[in-house]
């Protein structure tokens, strides 16, 4: 019954569910995206932030209480709490965002307001203006978008993108980023997805009894990080508040003194089979 998977609240529970609660009502939900550019997915309403959702992330609601939706990401399943407000009904993505963050603007020049879309954000275009697409609410530069399906191919390239991200714990953007949102985001650039939290991705793949190689995954209680080569890896942390590269020996010796050992080793299998499906 880990909380961050159990689509369930007091009175209501999702279908899945069902023969394994009593005294509360099933539903299959109503299917969602979000429609604000980057949103906290909350513990309990107006509570602590679990993880974070970007525009066009699918997300089912369950249950409503005080202005708040409970429910679940379509992408990985986690469950939690969003304002109401920033869901829209779900229409078909034809893009994401392929840079490490980009900008809507209002009108197809530099010179626009504009609105800040994270990597992995997902849009409708509906037309071409020059060096600008066209998407609900204004335009997005062409060069920081690709067509859902058309993913990068290297995990590791794509975090070292976000190097210098200030640490959030959390955080899936490149306003602020933890372990796990670096490892989550940067797996989904590739069309891989992988779980939220740091513990729920330890099962993901398989276990590397050999050399760690290039995209490996290293985790610690609590902490996870990915290999960039021999020497080194790179991971959101609060040692430098920051993504940053680190020395694997160096790395290993200092959160062992903090945390304790190395607990896994995992290499997730390029199959891009399992791919982040939660177009709006």
């Amino acid at each position: 019954m880990d909380r961050r998977l159990w689509p369930a609240t007091a009175r209501v529970a999702h279908v899945s569910l069902r023969g394994l609660l009593d005294g509360v009502t099933f539903t299959e939900g109503e299917p969602f995206g979000v429609g604000a550019s980057l949103v906290d997915l909350l513990r309990a309403p107006d509570g602590p932030r679990e993880r974070q959702l970007p525009r066009g992330d699918g997300f089912t609601v369950i249950d409503h209480a005080g202005g708040y939706v409970f429910g679940f990401a379509t992408k990985d399943g986690y469950c939690g709490w969003l304002p109401e407000g920033c869901l829209l009904h779900r229409q078909v993505a034809t893009h994401w965002v392929c840079s490490p963050g980009t900008h809507v603007y209002a009108a197809p020049k530099v010179q626009a307001a504009s609105d800040v879309l994270p990597m992995g954000a997902q849009v409708r275009v509906t037309g071409w203006t020059g060096k600008f697409a066209e998407v609900p609410g204004g335009f997005v530069p062409v060069g920081h978008l690709r067509a859902i399906g058309d993913w990068l191919d290297d995990p590791v390239r794509v975090a070292e993108g976000l190097l210098g991200t200030p640490y959030l714990w959390g955080g899936n953007s490149r306003a602020g980023i933890d372990c796990s949102g670096l490892v989550q985001v940067a797996f989904a650039a590739c069309g891989i997805g992988l779980p939220g939290d740091s513990d729920l991705q330890e099962s993901a793949g398989h276990a590397v009894e050999g050399p760690l190689r290039r995209g490996d995954l290293v985790f610690w209680r609590g902490h996870v990080a990915m290999i960039v080569d021999e020497d080194r890896l790179i991971h959101a942390n609060g040692f430098t508040m920051s993504v940053a590269y680190e020395g694997l020996v160096a790395c290993i010796d200092r959160i062992g003194q903090e945390e304790g050992p190395v607990t896994a080793r995992r290499r997730v299998l390029p199959i891009l089979t399992n791919r982040p499906d939660g177009s709006s």
